[in-house]
């Protein structure tokens, strides 16, 4: 099963989505969304986009739970506009300058505006998904709704432990996965649910999915910590230094500052300097935080797959899954 056949009917239901803002006195609003959807503005195009792994799940899992896909599409533009709203914010709290190689919302359009930007996008995602009323009955619709901002409220959960450890260092390698299962696992989580919701799977059907959509989205942030310090820049989008940097206590930090050596030693004295990343990286791999986090990943999705497993997921779409949580390991950027 090609990924690529369902891409158009999910920016379609996109720009559905966001077209209420197109009225003459929001055109500028529109176009903020539009830039930072990739959709227009300098460097447009597929690579701006992103990879709409979110949306894919919500599909995917609905036809391999029996269901019809294109009933899910609008859960499936709700979880990517939950996503890229939290994008603009997180580049804002981050001070990062660049995403999907481009310049960010706040970099353009300056913070105030990127905040509101972000905030429309957010409420768009809610009236979003209540559009699965056209087809699915209105218990289904409510449970949809909930498990959506449900996952938001764990999504700024995970955001708020992300920023609040930067300034605290006596985090041990526990603390790192409430942060994540926040962060990343309750969106990816709420992507499977919000499929099987709409294929009406029984409960252990249900609860196996969302199992399914969590670990993977545990696994998918180890790697992304993974790529935040070794990744190409030229690949991932954005800076390889920003993470480092910035003292985000990602996996292969926590990692190494456990091991106190070299590395834990220059982390205690202060912030790290743009020139030093390079040599940083390099001590953190040579304690093993590098072979630790691609572990870590390694063995989530197995547990992933092996959730996946227990939903029984039917024909082309289960295989398309289970193909997809492994690119998503072995991805470069």
């Amino acid at each position: 099963m090609d990924l690529e056949t369902y891409l158009p009917a999910i920016e379609a239901t996109l720009q559905q989505a966001v077209a209420p803002l197109e009225d003459g006195f929001t055109d500028e609003l529109h176009h903020m969304m539009c830039y930072h959807l990739g959709w227009q503005g300098d460097g447009a195009g597929v690579e701006a986009r992103g990879k709409r792994i979110r949306p894919l799940l919500v599909i995917l899992t609905a036809a391999a739970a029996g269901g019809e896909w294109r009933t899910a599409l609008p859960a499936a533009a709700a979880v990517e506009l939950v996503h890229n709203f939290s994008l603009i914010h997180d580049d804002i709290e981050d001070n990062s300058p660049l995403r999907r190689g481009r310049a960010t919302l706040w970099k353009i359009w300056g913070i105030p505006q990127a905040i509101n930007a972000g905030d429309a996008m957010f409420t768009l995602a809610h009236l979003t998904v209540l559009e699965l009323e056209q087809a699915l009955p209105a218990a289904t619709v409510l449970a949809a709704a909930r498990t959506l901002q449900r996952a938001c409220l764990l999504l700024t959960e995970g955001q708020h432990l992300d920023l609040a450890y930067e300034s605290r260092n006596d985090l041990t390698l526990d603390a790192y996965w409430p942060m994540v299962r926040g962060k990343t696992g309750a969106l990816l989580s709420a992507c499977t649910r919000l499929g099987a919701l709409v294929a009406d799977t029984p409960a252990p059907v249900l609860e196996a999915y969302e199992s399914f959509g969590r670990d993977l989205g545990l696994a998918f942030q180890a790697q992304d910590d993974l790529l935040g310090i070794w990744g190409d820049a030229a690949l991932t989008g954005k800076s390889a230094e920003s993470d480092l940097a910035s003292g985000k206590k990602s996996l292969p930090v926590l990692y190494g500052l456990s091991q106190e050596g070299e590395f834990a030693q220059r982390w205690a004295q202060g912030p790290i300097q743009p020139e030093e990343v390079t040599h940083l990286a390099k001590l953190l791999r040579q304690a093993g935080a590098y072979d630790y986090t691609q572990s870590r990943a390694n063995q989530l999705t197995e547990q992933a797959l092996a959730e996946l497993e227990k939903a029984q997921p039917h024909g082309e779409a289960g295989q398309a899954l289970r193909s997809l949580a492994r690119r998503l390991l072995h991805r470069q950027g």
